[in-house]
């Protein structure tokens, strides 16, 4: 869940100083590139070997307890989900808030499209990143006055996708032990493979990987205690899903439908809101009121909230029908992931959704172009580089019910 931010991918900085010291943004842009440089200068000062955090007396104990419980999760990664670690959660850095970034979402209002920024190297992305919350929030005011639906999203983690040795960050080291494993195997899992321009593919593969992964390693290391939390907690997350996946047809289906007028439309899109937040109040008394998504949910929904959090999750059943076709074996599910990532765009998506056996009608004239391509078990398909919509974070969950 969890991702990289835009214009501020920490292999990104070398690049970024180097505009700003040519003088080739204008004077507009140069504020938004020194607080990202600003902000990822702090990150790295604030990195320490998680070793050296261990042996601190000044460390607490709750944070020596989480970091060792890390470890255990990273080399588990490693030796039983085949997921290569590339250095990454070795370093750990304190930054003393809540969120790493926070990324403005934006929408017109009668569209779930989400508005997209352009930045130099980054590419083209969906949001727009600030490691202020201040300014996030000043610059979701001003899309406001333009019309927009917009939504500020604190995001918790970062990826870098093997450019440089991701830290654990302090953001997260508070969630539940289950929330900490499912971030650790998304993140690596986008660090296997990533196949740039597709965020949906992307997200959608990184959250099975991480899904099937915290479940096997609850099997194998958790108790019985953390098995039944964490079965708890992917419940109460599918049954919000299905909320959301409800509204979202809902609103595709006013939005798209020419006997409406705009302002018939915009009265059933907040018909069609109060029934969402009606839904889950009614999950909520179901629950007893313990549920992950108090901040979330504080929040008015629009079409930037929901198209930010809806926007990865429609291959995820896809790629869970995949890995079944591979008898739940993630070498072989790696690789049928890589051979439908080289496919065009549009049949590749179209295609995975399909329940015709893609890959075992592709299996000999893929096998063959693999041994002629020499394609290595852990390549990574990464071109140019275009940072993934970060999933949006529900409240921090300190509930352990």
């Amino acid at each position: 869940m969890f991702c990289e931010r835009v214009g501020q991918g920490r292999h990104c900085i070398g690049f970024v100083l180097g505009v700003l010291a040519a003088g080739a943004l204008s004077g507009c842009a140069l504020p938004y590139y020194a607080q990202a440089v600003g902000g990822e200068v702090g990150i790295m000062r604030a990195e320490r070997p998680i070793g050296r955090v261990l042996v601190d007396p000044a460390t607490p104990s709750a944070v020596k307890a989480r970091l060792r419980y890390v470890l255990q999760v990273r080399q588990f990664a490693r030796t039983r989900l085949d997921l290569a670690l590339h250095g990454n959660y070795r370093d750990y850095a304190d930054l003393h808030r809540p969120y790493v970034v926070w990324n403005v979402f934006a929408a017109p209002p009668l569209s779930l499209t989400l508005k997209r920024w352009c930045f130099p190297v980054a590419g083209c992305v969906a949001y727009r990143g600030y490691f202020s919350k201040t300014a996030a929030q000043r610059y979701a005011r001003a899309l406001a006055r333009k019309g927009y639906d917009v939504f500020v999203g604190g995001v918790p983690t970062f990826a870098t996708l093997g450019y440089l040795h991701d830290p654990v960050l302090s953001t997260f080291l508070g969630y539940p032990r289950t929330a900490i494993a499912h971030i650790i195997f998304h993140e690596l899992a986008h660090d296997l493979i990533y196949v740039p321009n597709a965020t949906t593919f992307d997200e959608s593969f990184a959250d099975t990987v991480a899904a099937v992964g915290v479940r096997r390693f609850l099997d194998s290391e958790g108790t019985p205690a953390e098995r039944a939390l964490y079965r708890r907690r992917r419940a109460r997350h599918k049954a919000v899903l299905a909320l959301m996946n409800a509204c979202r047809a809902r609103l595709e289906r006013i939005y798209t439908n020419p006997s409406l007028g705009p302002a018939q439309k915009l009265e059933a899109k907040r018909a069609t809101y109060r029934a969402l937040h009606a839904g889950f109040l009614a999950l909520v008394r179901r629950w007893h009121g313990r549920h992950g998504y108090r901040a979330f949910f504080h929040k008015r929904f629009n079409n930037a909230l929901l198209g930010a959090y809806m926007s990865y999750e429609s291959l995820v059943p896809a790629f869970r029908r995949l890995l079944a076709l591979e008898g739940g074996e993630l070498p072989a599910f790696f690789t049928a992931v890589r051979w439908y990532g080289r496919l065009p765009a549009p049949w590749r998506d179209r295609e995975l959704k399909s329940r015709k056996g893609l890959v075992e009608r592709l299996r000999p004239a893929l096998q063959q172009a693999q041994a002629r391509t020499g394609l290595p078990a852990t390549h990574r398909l990464v071109g140019p580089q275009r940072p993934r919509l970060p999933r949006v974070v529900e409240d921090r969950p300190h509930d352990q019910t």
